[in-house]
């Protein structure tokens, strides 16, 4: 009785099946997991360095966008975003990228303790070539993670280009089968930030009726290609630590009338470096030398910069070489260190040490330093972190410039010095778990100045206050930076969220489409001719129960 209802059941799906197919498979194929858009990643990313200096524009200009990622190797026009790792990254393709990529993500490496000398060398070079001029796609920088490894492993294997495949069916099948990654960042478009630099200094007085006063500086900062990043721990963390420990060291001594020294002592910590040309220490000599009362500088004997003291050896860098029997030159018999001449060019875009905003102001004054020259590239680099060594090597430093600092102030010989051996041992020990407090907590954290010079008395700036007021009394200053004309000027954001999508490339989605075609229309045509089938199938079934 069921073959005499085969007609209905026959329009049945004939007039309705493939109206159910077209609507359900497609919902079938979008929720299955043959989708080509998988679960998206969210990563915390780093803005490259951005900032104006005597309106000059340097650094990344940019801060979002929406493209396909690529790698190295196969990315081509300017809808893709280059995602590789910094030490793979050569400084020619970082050029070729900037100006036809549509941006850059470089992903730090995962120990940078790893690293051979070669790849420090390269990253740090890497570093100074990319903040030469400004950069109108936006770059940014990711901590190693294993999911970012996994990303970059499979760009640099998923797109295959014609002449790396053996056929065009084996090209064309790499292309389908390969994985893609959308990467997005939203983050609001650049904006200056109000930037106040911080100046923290302090006076032992002498006991001189008219004392000379000795300036030990030191600029607190530090500069990278990452602000969120540059902990600085040789630039200019162990300056910053040595200045605290002399200022400890010598307060002691001063505490007492019986040994207190003849000259004065004045303790600054500057907030901007040689990244903004020492622009604190400028604002801070212009307000003591141009004032109607300039007591705190008068009769400066010479002027003591701390630059980037834990990598080495140290070496006295002049802009003038001292003459013999001066204070500078006694300095540099009593410390015993070479050397290094370097007259100051008023043309570049920045001062080469710190002592030459001094020198400016024609005072007697020198830089210490573990650095050769001025363009060491170690200045400036994400690669600055700490480390055991370099504090026992800032440790060693602050001894042998106390130590000479106190010969010069009491003009102790050498006889004299080992005579009162004792004496000078006791007085002058450095306390290692102070500098080892201090060079931690500054190289733990970024004092790049678009952080450091936005924050009101409080964080890094804080701290130091309160830690050089233990020993004298503290003035603060934070001059302001000209609105109209400003010397430099800095940009935020610094950070952002990145996302990564998983995707299927475009020709995969027409492959698919295709196939979704041709699957629906083969259906619809089996369908279609289903009754006819059906009949002859039942024809048969029915001939054979009748010979039965």
């Amino acid at each position: 009785m069921w073959l005499d209802q085969a007609d209905g059941f026959a329009e049945i799906f004939k007039g309705y099946l493939p109206y159910y197919l077209l609507v359900v498979f497609p919902i079938f194929i979008i929720m299955s997991p043959a989708n080509p858009v998988a679960a998206s990643h969210e990563f915390s990313v780093y803005r490259m360095q951005q900032y104006d200096l005597h309106t000059v524009p340097h650094g990344c200009r940019s801060a979002s966008f929406n493209l396909e990622g690529r790698s190295l190797t196969s990315w081509s026009m300017s809808r893709h975003c280059v995602v590789a790792r910094i030490q793979d990254i050569t400084i020619d393709q970082f050029v070729e990228t900037r100006n036809k990529a549509g941006a850059l993500l470089l992903v730090l490496p995962k120990n940078d303790t790893m690293l051979t000398d070669e790849q420090k060398e390269h990253i740090k070079l890497l570093e100074m070539a990319m903040m030469q001029q400004e950069i109108s796609a936006p770059v940014y920088f990711a901590e190693w993670t294993p999911d970012f490894e996994d990303i970059i492993k499979d760009l640099q294997h998923s797109f295959i280009t014609d002449d790396k495949s053996g056929t065009a069916l084996e090209a064309m099948f790499n292309t389908v089968s390969s994985n893609g990654y959308q990467i997005v960042v939203s983050a609001p478009n650049p904006q200056k930030i109000d930037s106040k630099p911080v100046t923290i200094h302090g006076k032992l007085v002498g006991r001189s009726s008219t004392p000379q006063t000795i300036v030990i500086a030191a600029h607190y900062d530090s500069s990278s290609i990452i602000p969120e990043l540059s902990n600085g721990a040789d630039s200019n963390a162990s300056g910053a630590v040595a200045v605290l420990e002399l200022a400890r060291i010598f307060s002691r001594l001063y505490s007492s009338v019986a040994v207190r020294g003849g000259p004065s002592l004045v303790f600054v910590l500057m907030s901007t470096g040689h990244s903004l040309n020492y622009f604190a220490t400028k604002k801070w000599l212009e307000e003591q030398l141009d004032s109607s009362d300039a007591s705190l500088l008068q009769d400066i004997s010479f002027a003591m910069c701390l630059d980037s003291i834990s990598s080495g050896p140290l070496t006295m860098h002049v802009s003038k070489p001292p003459k013999a029997g001066t204070p500078a030159q006694s300095m540099k018999s009593r410390l015993g260190v070479p050397l290094v001449h370097k007259k100051i060019n008023l043309a570049d875009e920045l001062l080469a040490w710190h002592h030459e905003r001094f020198s400016i102001r024609r005072m007697t004054a020198f830089t210490l330093s573990s650095l050769q020259s001025h363009k060491d590239p170690s200045r400036s680099t994400v690669l600055d972190t700490p480390s055991e060594s370099s504090l026992k090597t800032l440790i060693a430093n602050v001894q042998v410039t106390a130590r000479a600092l106190a010969s010069h102030i009491y003009n102790l010989t050498d006889e004299e010095n080992t005579e009162d051996s004792e004496l000078f041992d006791d007085a002058l020990t450095v306390d290692e778990s102070s500098i080892r407090h201090w060079y931690k907590y500054l190289s733990s954290q970024s004092r790049a100045p678009q952080i450091i010079t936005t924050t009101a008395n409080g964080g890094v700036s804080g701290a130091l206050e309160r830690a050089l007021s233990r020993y004298m009394e503290v003035s603060l200053g934070a001059p302001g930076v000209d609105r109209r004309e400003p010397e430099y000027a800095l940009y935020a954001p610094t950070r952002a969220l990145l996302y990564v999508y998983s995707v299927k490339p475009a020709v995969f989605d027409l492959i698919l489409t295709l196939a979704i075609i041709a699957y629906l229309t083969l259906v619809y045509f089996v369908i279609q001719f289903f009754p006819k089938f059906y009949e002859e199938y039942a024809k048969v079934i029915t001939g054979k129960v009748k010979i039965n």
